[in-house]
């Protein structure tokens, strides 16, 4: 089988986290049957390089192709316009990819279209393999369900797009849960789990002598994530502010560093909040394993990665009640849930958790079904029965 991937999410050497997460599924998708993917990831376009342009600029740097883990990516470019670009988007981004896809098909004739995020890119797959005569699939991955479809026309472009898709899958049954309330065909949408590196994500061989390295003393959290209001590490900040001795260790960069470290100083934390800006991957592990719990606070996820990263390395989270975060810490084993999204419940599901932390060996056991292998092999079933013409039954993980 001949696979075209499509997301603006993909990561590159600009942005090599940005939607990493799909990286993985792809890779393991490919690992499956050993089919033949190329990945086509457009970028909106900008004129300019120059940093003083900040995010913008990084559009402008990012190279036209590149190949990571052996498969071939390629960068286009679409117009993404001030104001208007949120209607317009599927519209411009399936124009510009149109002449890039077909010229493809002359040495790649791709049997199906394997879209990720519904919109735009979901709904220019739709439009794209319309055009081209060629199933598609949507994946489902969080605030294009959360968030998006709150506004009227995005919405109606993804429940039509859904209505023509071979099959749509979520990461989290609350994801599909909310699609079938917007009134999505329930026999074509399925949840199909992230999953996470269980070889790279392990717990530490010697903790102690990890922690000592890191000159980590005393309970100490970690929180992960871009540093955007919407990843709650505000909350974290506050909630330990009210338990003595716990240190709190945020990995992540962005726009809210100042105003975080500010906070932290106002409330006469700073000595307990260290800010190690960002953290590469394959770093991760070493902060996981040595930490005593993860936190979560973001306002929104599908599945965050920091979820299954962290029970992987054998460490309990605290995280808030939103989205797919309740159906992954369900037992003991993965730690708790907040009673809600404010600093009284955070801190004290930390308080509680703190006291009688999970034995790590049992965490990670749990960790253990998020196995990218299995999310591979289920995703590949869909697109082999797109390709055939076959009616996709709705199947929870």
């Amino acid at each position: 089988m001949k696979i075209l991937v499509l997301s603006s999410l993909y990561p590159n050497a600009v942005q090599p986290r940005h939607g990493i997460f799909i990286e993985h599924r792809i890779a393991h998708l490919a690992a499956a049957a050993g089919d033949a993917i190329r990945v086509v990831a457009p970028v909106p376009w900008f004129p300019s390089p120059r940093r003083v342009f900040g995010r913008y600029a990084d559009f402008a740097r990012v190279p036209g192709t590149a190949v990571r883990r052996g498969m071939d990516i390629h960068h286009p470019r679409y117009p993404l316009p001030p104001k208007v670009g949120m209607t317009a988007a599927p519209w411009l981004m399936a124009a510009a990819l149109y002449p890039h896809l077909a010229a493809l098909r002359r040495t790649f004739d791709f049997d199906v279209i394997d879209s990720y995020y519904l919109y735009p890119d979901g709904v220019a797959a739709g439009l794209l393999a319309r055009a081209l005569d060629r199933p598609f699939v949507m994946t489902a991955l969080g605030t294009d369900v959360s968030l998006i479809p709150r506004h009227r026309l995005p919405r109606r472009m993804i429940l039509d797009a859904i209505g023509r898709a071979a099959a749509v899958t979520t990461v989290c049954g609350a994801l599909r849960d909310e699609l079938l309330l917007m009134r999505a065909g329930a026999e074509r949408v399925s949840v199909v789990e992230h999953g996470v590196d269980l070889d790279l994500f392990s717990p530490p061989a010697d903790r102690e002598r990890l922690r000592r390295e890191l000159g980590f003393c005393g309970p100490t959290i970690v929180s992960v994530g871009h540093l955007i209001d919407r990843k709650g590490h505000d909350l974290a900040i506050r909630a330990i502010a009210a338990l003595p001795g716990v240190t709190l260790m945020i990995a992540g960069d962005g726009p809210r560093e100042a105003a975080l470290r500010a906070l932290a100083a106002a409330l006469g934390v700073s000595e307990r909040v260290r800010f190690l800006g960002h953290v590469d991957q394959r770093q991760l592990p070493a902060l996981y394993g040595a930490a005593d719990v993860a936190v979560n606070a973001a306002d929104r996820e599908g599945i965050a990665n920091v979820l299954l990263e962290a029970l992987a390395c054998g460490t309990p989270l605290v995280a808030t009640p939103v989205w797919g975060s309740p159906e992954v810490v369900r037992v003991p084993e993965a730690g708790l849930l907040s009673a809600d999204r404010s600093v009284a419940a955070i801190r004290d599901a930390l308080g509680a958790l703190l006291a009688n932390l999970p034995d790590r060996a049992a965490t990670r056991r749990y960790a253990m079904r998020y196995d990218w292998r299995e999310t591979g092999r289920r995703h590949r079933a869909l697109l082999a029965a797109a390709v055939e013409g076959v009616a996709v039954s709705s199947r929870p993980a």
